[in-house]
């Protein structure tokens, strides 16, 4: 069983200790297509669940990523904002978006694990 969570927005979010990571799922990277530029919040900023956190626009569309947790952001990841195709290439590893210091745990708690979200990708077909 993966240690990631997913939001209905197709967002991810792995915990290690008190650190979220945050990112878009391989589904929302082939929907939109070839990512062209990312645009990510500053170190500091406190994000709510169901925040924006970041910007993605590709050749399709702009769309917003939507913090799946509350917490501090403790750091962006520079490498898409200088190549934003790495987003396409990992969007599940490398291509992450955002890390937050994890302000409430127990949020986790509404987001669905890989089965459930597999689940509702497929329904989505």
């Amino acid at each position: 069983m993966s240690d990631i969570r997913y939001t209905d927005q197709h967002e991810w979010v792995r915990v290690d200790g008190d650190i979220a990571t945050i990112g878009i799922t391989d589904y929302a990277q082939e929907q939109l297509g070839d990512v062209v530029f990312v645009e990510l919040p500053e170190v500091g900023k406190e994000l709510a669940a169901g925040d924006e956190a970041a910007v993605v626009e590709s050749v399709k569309a702009a769309s917003e990523v939507y913090s799946p947790v509350s917490g501090e952001v403790v750091d962006v990841n520079g490498d898409i904002e200088t190549t934003p195709a790495g987003v396409n290439e990992d969007a599940m590893g490398d291509g992450w978006f955002v890390k937050l210091r994890l302000a409430d745990p127990a949020e986790l708690d509404k987001l669905m694990d890989e089965a459930a979200y597999n689940e509702f990708v497929e329904s989505l077909q």
